[in-house]
């Protein structure tokens, strides 16, 4: 963010014989300039500020002319904050007044202060507020700057596609007026963005586009720009030597220029390039100094990537201690970034948590070898939280997610070591920043910037250094023993084993790794253990996928891919599960694990139905694993059952026809039959007006309606009323269900939007209904409509009648259909604790009956939440 950038181009400008109206952008302040591999940065050509064309006559507009180029100048030095006081006291003049041409300028400072400063929907929205006066004012530079940041924060976000149809329309626009300048760097910017997706003979094709232009025009920071651009294509595709000449010269140039930003990205790049050569001590070099500047100019996705990499680096050296503290770091400061991009919208949040989870990934995955398991629990639900709150954003995460990440002394430590040598490299690095942009040196400043150097190189050795010093050697074995204490959460994990020992249980976290699962288990008397199995992302996914569309056809076996799930996931904790004497899993599942129910895997003679209980959690379960149902069911129950009733919701852009379920009808005149303490509406009947305010009176609320819950957007997942209403789950934020142990959604279908990675619509639809108060959740990952879920359901609350806990009561109901035994289908406890068979028959077709034990039928519900 240097004022040679604008130096330059008003160089140009002044060199075509431009005049002042035609370049209202530079009299008015205010440039953007593309950085290589994740900045843009506006620049301001100081000595044009008494230049704007903005003609101050009375005295509120003089000041607000005052505040707006205090304002620039402020950016131009990184003052974010007091940027933004004196950018938004100058916007606040402006539109008093009515002048168009300053909030627009104005409102393009704040977007460069949110933008640089991590705070990425508020860039947005000031951006897209400078574009649309950009264009009442024919501002043609100023739409199109606009244009190309508001496509820079999409890149930030991972939404490469639309960061490269937002800078193809800024290019038009230079184009279309013969921006030579810009029109070099919007082309270098969609170099960059199809580096990012990996189409490197398109991103090699405009990045040379715009270094012909800037070597035609003398553009010295597009050259220097376009220069980086080509080294990263050239260091992916294996020419590491042509990769770090570009490199090189691309910060000879961004010191000569004083542009920090590209600085700091042409040092990360250069030092991927000298890791992929083995030059490590260079790698580690340049991620340091990178991280240093990132941290001085208050870049945090530059210091969280230049972090990362340098935990990459100690695990590549095999010094993992090290490596976690630095990810640790890294994570950190990711939190911090994501605080500032909860009002996104969601798609926007998923692509950013996609960007960063490998660091999370990469932090658990060395936790997990190190056997430091409870802080890659930590880490764990932590990845949770991001994806669940890039899905809701209205997250709480539990007691273990709620203090981020903590460090152990010794690693508090050797950051604090860190920090004193970066705080040295700052103050270093600000002063002699301040001389370099003086013009005139006088001789005592001339020695002082020589002094300056010398610090600057021999700080770069303590930094190489920094590993091998004693106190740091010293302070990594303290860790080793530390990390074996697992002192961080005892006090929580004695709480947590208690609780896990009153309720027969265990907890069981699957990763999904890359190149293998790592299964972590709690048992009551034992610490965390973690067992590892070989097994690709890529071979899981596909079974997974097979196994899925098994599960949802019950003409078609499940049994063989539940196997070979069954070996990946339980075989290795089997001796665990025996030692504790396990009865119940209570179950984190990772990823897309999330879309099949654990109980049906296979063990080769069973299902796991028939020999474990199983209840989900979210993040906010554990507090309230233990928490007792109210004794008496008391349900209020809605029914869509008319087949001639059609109502009509959008998914996407289609638009989704939803009929009455023939045996939703049949469902609740069941549950009437046998729990006379049921209220239940149906069709016409069953409206939200009717329900909601009824719902805290009663624990359980029973839903046999479809429901649709998918990825993206919450607001596409929906419950199907009666007369027509379709309420979201978004809605559900203003439900009150203090007072409820459980909802059942019987006819939920979670693959109606289709699949990705995370299954968070189904993270979120158990935290959703958790975080209004209801204890638990029985949903369907798939609905099934032919009359099974009517027997399932009907063991299920008999079950519940009789005293049985809701794991017990769904373990009851799956394994009477596995016997298909619907004539004797539920046992109930007599007085010695033995079982006593109840008839609780409904009549089905034979062509459903014969096939009640497949897994399609039993399998379908899973329960979320308190099991009790």
């Amino acid at each position: 963010m240097q004022v040679a950038y604008l130096l330059e181009l008003e160089t140009y400008i002044k060199s075509e014989g431009l005049s002042p109206q035609e370049t209202p952008m530079l009299n008015l302040k205010a440039l953007t300039v593309a950085v290589i591999i994740g900045v843009l940065a506006p620049i301001l050509p100081m000595n044009l500020l008494s230049e704007s064309p903005v003609i101050a006559q009375t005295p509120d507009e003089q000041k607000a002319e005052q505040l707006r180029i205090e304002g620039f100048k402020q950016l131009s030095i990184y003052q974010y904050q007091a940027a933004i006081e004196s950018l938004q006291a100058a916007l606040k003049i402006y539109q008093e007044t009515g002048n168009f041409s300053g909030q627009a300028w104005s409102l393009y400072g704040l977007g460069w202060a949110y933008d640089d400063t991590g705070q990425l929907q508020k860039a947005i929205e000031s951006y897209q507020a400078s574009l649309f006066l950009a264009k009442e004012i024919e501002d043609h530079r100023l739409e199109a700057f606009n244009f190309n940041l508001i496509g820079y924060v999409y890149l930030q976000l991972g939404q490469i596609e639309k960061a490269i149809e937002l800078n193809q329309e800024a290019l038009t626009l230079a184009r279309r007026n013969n921006f030579y300048w810009e029109e070099a760097l919007f082309l270098a910017d969609i170099g960059m963005a199809y580096f990012r997706l990996e189409k490197y003979v398109e991103a090699m094709r405009f990045s040379q586009q715009a270094l012909a232009i800037a070597q035609k025009h003398d553009f010295k920071q597009i050259e220097a720009y376009a220069l980086s651009d080509l080294g990263n294509i050239f260091r992916v595709l294996g020419s590491t030597t042509q990769a770090l000449e570009l490199y090189k010269k691309s910060i000879i140039v961004s010191k000569k220029i004083r542009n920090r930003y590209w600085e700091v990205n042409a040092l990360i790049g250069l030092g991927c390039t000298y890791q992929a050569l083995g030059s490590d001590q260079e790698a580690l070099a340049s991620y340091q100094q990178a991280f240093f500047i990132a941290k001085e100019i208050d870049y945090l996705s530059g210091e969280g990537q230049a972090l990362s990499l340098i935990g990459d680096w100690f695990t590549q050296q095999k010094q993992s201690r090290l490596a976690v503290t630095f990810y640790k770091q890294a994570v950190q400061v990711y939190e911090s970034i994501r605080v500032n991009i909860q009002e996104l919208p969601i798609e926007q949040q998923r692509s950013y948590t996609n960007n960063v989870a490998h660091t999370y990934r990469n932090l658990a995955d060395l936790l997990l070898k190190e056997n430091r398991v409870l802080e890659a629990q930590r880490v764990l639900d932590l990845l949770k939280v991001q994806e669940l709150e890039d899905y809701l954003k209205n997250v709480r995460g539990n007691a273990n997610t709620a203090g981020g990440i903590e460090f152990y002394q010794p690693e508090a430590e050797i950051l604090a070591r860190y920090n004193e040598l970066q705080k040295n490299a700052i103050e270093v690095g600000e002063e002699l920043t301040q001389l370099q942009q003086k013009q005139n040196l006088t001789p005592s400043e001339e020695q002082r910037l020589s002094q300056l150097y010398n610090l600057q190189e021999e700080i770069n050795k303590d930094f190489n250094n920094f590993a091998r010093s004693p106190e740091v050697r010293e302070l990594i074995e303290k860790l080793s023993f530390d990390a074996r204490e697992q002192t961080l959460s005892l006090g929580a994990l004695d709480g947590l084993r208690d609780k896990l020992g009153d309720l027969d249980a265990v907890l069981f976290y699957p990763l999904i790794l890359e190149d293998r699962l790592e299964l972590v288990i709690t048992t009551p008397n034992s610490p965390p253990l973690r067992r590892t199995v070989e097994v690709s992302r890529e071979e899981l996914y596909r079974t997974i996928v097979r196994f899925r569309l098994a599960l949802q056809d019950p003409t078609i076996d499940a049994v063989a891919p539940a196997q070979k799930l069954y070996k990946w996931l339980f075989e290795p904790l089997e001796d665990d599960l025996k030692a504790a004497n396990a009865e119940v899993i209570i179950y984190a599942p990772d990823g897309v694990l999330r879309y099949i129910p654990l109980m049906a895997l296979h063990d080769g003679k069973r299902w796991l139905a028939e020999r474990f209980r199983v209840n989900n959690i979210t993040a906010a379960s554990l507090e309230e694993i233990d928490t007792q149902p109210q004794p008496e069911p008391k349900i209020l129950a809605g029914a869509f059952a008319s087949e001639s009733l059609i109502r009509s919701a959008k998914i996407g852009q289609r638009d989704v026809q939803f009929a009455g379920l023939p045996f939703a009808g049949i469902e609740v005149a069941a549950l009437q039959n046998t729990l006379t303490n049921t209220t239940a509406y149906v069709d016409e009947a069953f409206t939200l007006e009717a329900m909601k305010p009824k719902m805290n009176g009663y624990n359980i609320l029973h839903f046999a309606t479809h429901a649709a819950f998918v990825p993206g957007d919450p607001s596409e997942s929906f419950i199907v009323f009666g007369e027509g209403e379709n309420p979201t789950l978004r809605d559900v934020e203003n439900w009150s269900l203090s007072n409820v142990d459980l909802v059942v959604l019987s006819a939920c279908e979670t693959g109606l939007g289709g699949f990705d990675n995370n299954g968070e619509q189904i993270l979120g639809l158990g935290y959703q209904f958790q975080n209004q108060g209801a204890r638990a959740v029985l949903a369907s990952l798939w609905k099934v409509s032919d009359g099974g879920t009517q027997v399932l359901m009907n063991v299920f609350y008999n079950a519940l009648q009789q005293g049985y806990s809701k794991t017990e009561a769904l373990q009851i109901a799956q394994q009477s259909l596995i016997t298909k035994n619907t004539s004797t289908v539920f046992s109930q406890k007599s007085p010695d604790g033995t079982m006593v068979f109840v008839s609780s028959e409904i009549e089905l077709p034979a062509n459903i009956r014969n096939h009640l034990d497949h897994p399609y039928y039993w399998a379908s519900f899973i329960l979320i939440g308190n099991g009790l």
